[in-house]
C-alpha cells in the first residue's frame, strides 16, 4: 500500500510517471520531445522518467528522426500486458486482442442477430475472447482489462444499458458486470459512438486533435464527443445522443418516444423503406451505398437527403461545442463525398460562420473496426496505477 503523502516528492514523481505513461499508451509511440510538449513536463524530467521506465522494462526506446533531427522514440514494451476489445453491433460481434504498443495481435468478427438475447450474445463473446487469446498465444492472466462497446447509452451510476439501446431486450442489462463475471477480468464499458470517437482519436482520423465529434450513422445515430483530448460522457452518460435532436415535431415517432428525431430521418430502417419499392430483393444500407456509387439516382438522392439532415445535427454541435473536426463513421460513411458534401452544405447554412470555417468534415479511416479499436484504447485510457501495467 502506498504511503506517499500528497504534495511530497515521491507522490509528485509518481504523478509525473503516470502522465508520461498515459501519453505513450494513448499515442502508441512518441518522441521524448513530444512527451514533454504533451505533458507540460520539462525535457530533463521526461528524460529521467523514460530512463527509469526503460530500466524496469516498461518501455522501449529507439533512435528515430523528427523534423529532420535525431530523436528518441518511446513506446510501451510489447510484453507489458494484453488488452481485449469487444464490440456488440446491431448485426455483428467483433473482438480484438492487442498489446500496449498498439499492435493488434488477433481479431475476428461474427454475425449477431438483432433479436439475440443478451445471454446468447455474452456466450458468443466469451467463446471468441478465449479463442483469440489462444490464437495470440497468451493466457488470460496476461490480460490487463477488457473494453466493451454496446449500441446504446450506459447509465454512469448503475452501469445499466439505457432504454434507447439498439438491441431489443437488452435494456436494463449491466453488460460490464456480466462480462467481467464471465471472463474474470476487469471490464470497462461504453457506448459504440464514444468508442468510435476514441478509436479515431487514437488510431485514425482524429490523431493529434483535442476537440472532435465522431458521428456514427447505421441502424441508429450517435455521436462521441472529445473535449480537451478526453471523451465527454456527461453526468448521466448520455452526452452525444445527436440522433434524438428534434427536426420535426410532427414527424415519425422515434424509439425514444419523441417525434421527428434526426434518427427517424437518417437511420437505416427509414432510408431502406424509401427505396424498397423500387429495389426488389433484400436491400441493406451497404447495398444502397454500393448502388449509389454505381450511379443509381434514387440511392444517390436518398443519401444526399440524409447528408443534409445529418448536417443540421452537425451544425448544432458546431454552435454548441465548436469542434475542429467531425468524423463520419458507420455504414453511411462508405458513401464518401455523396454524403459528406451535403453535410458540409448544411453546416455552412446552419452553423455560426466562424465555427463552420474552422470545421473539417471527414470520413473515418478505421471503417467497421473503429469501435473495437476504441475498446482497446478505452482500457489503455482507464488504466490507473503504474502497478497495473
Amino acid at each position: 500500500m502506498s504511503t506517499d503523502t500528497p504534495g511530497s516528492q515521491s507522490s509528485l514523481h509518481r504523478a509525473n510517471l503516470e502522465r508520461v505513461l498515459r501519453a505513450v499508451r494513448m499515442a502508441g509511440s512518441l518522441t521524448q520531445a513530444e512527451i514533454a510538449r504533451g505533458t507540460g513536463l520539462s525535457a530533463a524530467t521526461v528524460s529521467n522518467i523514460v530512463r527509469e521506465l526503460k530500466e524496469s522494462g516498461t518501455v522501449v526506446v529507439a533512435d528515430t528522426s523528427s523534423g529532420g533531427r535525431r530523436a528518441r522514440s518511446v513506446s510501451l514494451s510489447g510484453d507489458a500486458g494484453i488488452v481485449v476489445g469487444v464490440d456488440f453491433g446491431h448485426t455483428h460481434l467483433r473482438v480484438a486482442v492487442g498489446n500496449l504498443a498498439h499492435r493488434v495481435l488477433a481479431e475476428e468478427s461474427e454475425p449477431l442477430d438483432v433479436d439475440v438475447s443478451a445471454q446468447q450474445g455474452f456466450d458468443l463473446a466469451e467463446r471468441m475472447v478465449a479463442r483469440l487469446l489462444e490464437q495470440a498465444g497468451f493466457r488470460s492472466d496476461k490480460v490487463i482489462g477488457v473494453g466493451l462497446g454496446v449500441p446504446g447509452p450506459i447509465d454512469q451510476e448503475t452501469g445499466a444499458l439505457g432504454s434507447t439501446a439498439i438491441l431489443p431486450g437488452w435494456t436494463g442489462v449491466m453488460p460490464g458486470q456480466e462480462l467481467a463475471q464471465r471472463l474474470g477480468m476487469p471490464v470497462h464499458v461504453d457506448n459504440d459512438a464514444n468508442l468510435g470517437a476514441l478509436g479515431e482519436l487514437v488510431w485514425g482520423a482524429g490523431r493529434g486533435l483535442g476537440e472532435l465529434a465522431y458521428i456514427k450513422v447505421a441502424s441508429g445515430v450517435g455521436a462521441g464527443l472529445v473535449i480537451n483530448g478526453q471523451i465527454y460522457r456527461g453526468p448521466g452518460g448520455t452526452a452525444g445522443e445527436i440522433g434524438h435532436i428534434t427536426l420535426d415535431e410532427a414527424g415519425p415517432v422515434c424509439r425514444c418516444g419523441n417525434r421527428g428525431c434526426l434518427e427517424t430521418f437518417v437511420g437505416s430502417r427509414y432510408l431502406l423503406n424509401l427505396l424498397n419499392a423500387n429495389h426488389p430483393g433484400e436491400l441493406t444500407l451497404g447495398k444502397v451505398v454500393q448502388l449509389a456509387q454505381q450511379g443509381d439516382l434514387g440511392c444517390r438522392r436518398v443519401i444526399a437527403d440524409a447528408g443534409r439532415q445529418i448536417g443540421m445535427g452537425v451544425a448544432t454541435l458546431c454552435n454548441l461545442l465548436n469542434p475542429r473536426r467531425v468524423i463520419l463513421g458507420g455504414e453511411l460513411a462508405e458513401a464518401g463525398e455523396l454524403v459528406l458534401s451535403p453535410i458540409r452544405d448544411s453546416v455552412a447554412r446552419y452553423a455560426i460562420p466562424s465555427a463552420a470555417r474552422q470545421l473539417s468534415v471527414v470520413p473515418g479511416t478505421l471503417g467497421g473496426r473503429a469501435e473495437v479499436l476504441g475498446a482497446l484504447a478505452l482500457v489503455m485510457s482507464e488504466m490507473g496505477e503504474t502497478g497495473g501495467i
